[in-house]
């Protein structure tokens, strides 16, 4: 259903390195790059997550109750991709953990302050 996410930030190119670096152990790539916008995604397709500068050219700000969920196919990824975010300057919004019967989480912030998830469910 979900086609893709987009966060803003204040600085695409490190945006664009930090998520590729963090997402790099699933097969995280740019599948397109338009400058003040790339999406990134990996080669088994499905929803993508896109990062860029405000279109309306105003300060990008992260929005209070958003969140991008991503699901890397394991607990072990989830503890890993969050261990990785957090050496790469993102800030702890909720260590890995079991929240729910079937859904295990990570919370952090990125570099400009959006709150991501990785999630593993099952």
């Amino acid at each position: 259903m979900i086609a893709y996410t987009t966060i803003g930030t204040s600085d695409i190119e490190k945006a664009k390195a930090f998520y590729l670096a963090v997402l790099a152990d699933i097969g995280g790539a740019v599948m397109m790059d338009l400058g003040r916008l790339a999406a990134l995604g990996t080669p088994s397709g499905g929803a993508m997550l896109a990062v860029c500068t405000p279109y309306n050219g105003e300060a990008a700000s992260p929005g209070n109750g958003n969140m991008v969920s991503i699901a890397p196919g394991s607990k072990e990824l989830v503890d890993s991709l969050y261990a990785k975010a957090l050496e790469l300057g993102a800030t702890d919004e909720g260590a890995p953990g079991q929240r729910m019967d079937s859904f295990y989480g990570a919370y952090f912030r990125d570099l400009d302050g959006n709150k991501i998830c990785f999630c593993h469910f099952g």
